[in-house]
């Protein structure tokens, strides 16, 4: 009789933990969900900071247009100042 009763006892230890262990896979699945949110948004922000880098260049570009631009105009006006 005693060890149909150590048997129980184990038997109830054993779904005690198993138990424990579905909560455990439980959270284990909430830490993977957020952690794939986590990486959807890390990948929406990189396509941000892509856009950013390629709208900086252009600003770039327009502001190298519109250095040009000024030495044009400077060139014309120191020409303009000591040839007249």
């Amino acid at each position: 009789m005693a060890l149909l009763a150590d048997t129980m006892a184990l038997l109830v230890n054993a779904m005690a933990l198993l138990v424990n262990a579905m909560a455990l896979l439980g959270d284990a699945l909430a830490l993977l969900s957020d952690a794939l949110a986590l990486s959807g948004d890390a990948l929406a922000l990189s396509g941000d900071a892509l856009a950013l880098s390629g709208d900086a260049l252009a600003l770039s570009g327009d502001a190298m247009a519109l250095q040009g631009i000024a030495k044009f105009n400077l060139l014309r006006i120191n020409k303009m100042l000591y040839l007249d």
